[in-house]
């Protein structure tokens, strides 16, 4: 037992003399070794000494920009128009299709016109009889008429004055004996019954003019109904839905196809309440549409009056031009709202900012070394980045620094 304790011991004397003369033996390389322990920069040497670098350089500029308000949207057709037939019958002619493009007045579809014809046809006819009735030509536009003049009338007329005339001798002849009292009853009679016809007769002619009336009413029907047979587009657009088939019977007020204008489209969007103080009626917008590169330009059209209670937003319609019909109604749209312009604000190339653990900063020159500047950035577009906060106009800095480290050597290149 007790030798086993002595061997225990004499092991882990042993053990601890090696790890002492071992950890010695680190810490005298270490400090043998070079610029050990405390050398800074890349690889644990000054930076200082380090070879000049080759850089590129330029100003920070002063530019104006405008103050602008982002929002998500949809694109919806400006005007949008289901078309159908104001008549039935079975659908004869159809000239579009699907995505078919369509400028205003273009025919699109046609019924069956036989039966209409024919209606046209019969009421020319009743007009043209009516027409010679009251003693018109069959053919013409003006139904004008003098009811003195018509033929009609102009009978009884005669029939009257003579019946007056026998009265009148009539009545002389019996005042001096002449002819019985009888005579001049049957006279009286006469004159009552001419007197009355002339009168039918004029009422007979006032009645054929509303005949004429109604026939002429009823040819312009019949006329109004053939020309609804066919269809044409409302305004310039594209077939957006086809919706009947030739050969199908169709009811009045059936869809046949739909039809949406392209140019302009409407921009619908809502806005955050904080950002919709300064949005007005003719501002610029500039939209973009996902899988497009290029923007296309609108202008704010209209502004709901109120706030929404819900959602605490603005709802804003824009009018978006589309010449070439590339957008969509429909689409998802990103609006950039121009609300005013701001005061100069200092920016630099894209280039010239990196950001390293959330820290933004750029690089500059003094005494010929690199030296590094936290900066504040804001807005952001392709070919600059403004600086909120860290930089001066005129300030150099320095296009993509990369491993740049600050206190290097740096040669201004060409």
């Amino acid at each position: 037992m007790h030798q086993a304790k002595l061997f225990l011991s004499t092991t882990i004397l042993l053990l601890t003399s090696t790890l002492f003369f071992t950890g010695c033996g680190k810490t005298e390389q270490q400090a043998a070794a070079p610029g050990g322990g405390s050398g800074g920069g890349k690889g644990g040497g000054d930076a200082s000494k380090q070879p000049p670098k080759a850089v590129k350089v330029t100003q920070a500029s002063q530019r104006s920009i405008n103050r602008t308000v982002e929002a998500p949207g949809a694109l919806a057709a400006d005007e949008q128009a289901t078309i159908s037939f104001k008549v039935a019958g079975r659908l004869d002619k159809l000239r579009v299709d699907l995505g078919t493009p369509v400028r205003k007045g273009q025919f699109i579809a046609q019924l069956e016109t036989q039966d209409f014809q024919s209606r046209v046809n019969q009421a020319m006819a009743a007009l043209q009889q009516a027409r010679v009735r009251l003693g018109l030509p069959p053919d013409g536009e003006k139904d004008d008429i003098t009811i003195e003049n018509t033929a009609l009338v102009r009978q009884t007329q005669a029939l009257l004055q003579e019946s007056k005339s026998n009265l009148d001798r009539t009545s002389q002849l019996v005042k001096e004996g002449v002819q019985p009292r009888a005579e001049m009853d049957r006279v009286e009679s006469a004159y009552k019954v001419a007197e009355s016809r002339y009168q039918d007769s004029i009422e007979e002619v006032r009645n054929r003019q509303a005949v004429l009336l109604q026939r002429r009413a009823e040819l312009q029907s019949a006329k109004q109904q053939l020309a609804e047979t066919t269809i044409y587009a409302p305004f310039d657009g594209s077939i957006r839905e086809r919706r009947a088939n030739l050969g199908e019977y169709l009811s009045a007020g059936t869809p046949v196809v739909t039809v949406v204008r392209l140019h302009p489209l409407r921009l619908r969007i809502e806005v955050p309440e904080r950002d919709a103080q300064g949005i007005r009626a003719g501002q610029p917008v500039r939209v973009t549409v996902e899988g497009e590169a290029d923007f296309a330009s609108g202008r704010i059209a209209r502004i709901s009056p109120a706030i929404q209670e819900q959602s605490r937003t603005l709802i804003i319609e824009a009018e978006v031009e589309n010449p070439r019909g590339k957008l969509r109604p429909g689409s998802f749209a990103k609006a950039v709202i121009q609300t005013s312009s701001s005061n100069s604000v200092i920016t630099v190339p894209p280039s010239a900012v990196i950001t390293f653990a959330g820290i933004q900063k750029v690089f500059s020159i003094k005494d010929g070394k690199a030296i590094e500047i936290n900066v504040v950035v804001g807005r952001r577009e392709n070919d600059w980045v403004e600086i909120v906060e860290g930089l001066k106009p005129n300030d150099t800095v320095i296009l993509a620094p990369g491993n740049l480290a600050p206190g290097q050597p740096v040669t201004v290149g060409k």
